[in-house]
């Protein structure tokens, strides 16, 4: 599937609003978790690594998720029964999202979307992208503790293809800083005026 072809995927058009935090500010944010050069290379190096594997990663993070029923909720409608439909076009983007954050450059584009992505989570725009009627809004706290999932389950997917220890190491510590970066964005629009 191409990305064009991927149902809800605005990356770089003009459906995707300008992030309110701004380029300077965020190359604050970047040196706030040391992300640098040397990560966004180890990036790509890791976008090489686990673009076969894609599939993989999701079923380790999503089975989980749909495992537990509170978190369940946020891909069911109201009568408690997972949506489906819009289980698998998330998911679906959710793998892009592994793509954008090894393969994009970490510019105006990229900083939009990850606005977007919070806002898709936020009572905003939850279910506005795919018109589904699923639980209307992710609260923080889930956004947050996502980091622990995301990142501590990564390392044996870089470690896949053979590289060395130390390659490994400086993909999964691009990988973690990056996250990191990432929910710090989406929590943009949670906090309230002047807050952020």
């Amino acid at each position: 599937m191409s990305r064009q072809e991927l149902a809800g995927y605005t990356y770089g058009t003009t459906a995707v609003v300008p992030s309110p935090v701004s380029l300077e500010e965020f190359a604050l944010l970047k040196q706030s978790v040391g992300f640098g050069d040397a990560d966004e290379q180890a990036l790509r190096r890791a976008g090489a690594v686990l673009g076969d594997q894609i599939e993989a990663i999701l079923d380790v993070w999503l089975a989980p998720v749909v495992a537990t029923p509170f978190l369940a909720t946020y891909y069911s409608r109201s009568n408690g029964q997972l949506d489906p439909e819009y289980f698998t076009v998330v998911r679906q983007r959710f793998g892009q999202w592994i793509r954008d954050t090894c393969l994009r450059p970490y510019d105006q584009d990229w900083l939009n979307y990850q606005h977007e992505i919070g806002l898709r989570h936020h009572r905003t725009k939850k279910n506005q992208t795919d018109q589904a009627q699923t639980t209307p809004h992710i609260p923080l706290r889930y956004m947050i503790a996502s980091i622990a999932p995301i990142s501590l389950t990564i390392k044996p997917f870089l470690a896949a293809k053979g590289h060395r220890p130390e390659e490994v190491e400086q993909m999964y510590q691009a990988w973690c800083k990056s996250v990191c970066l990432q929910v710090a964005l989406w929590s943009q629009p949670y906090a309230r005026e002047g807050d952020f």
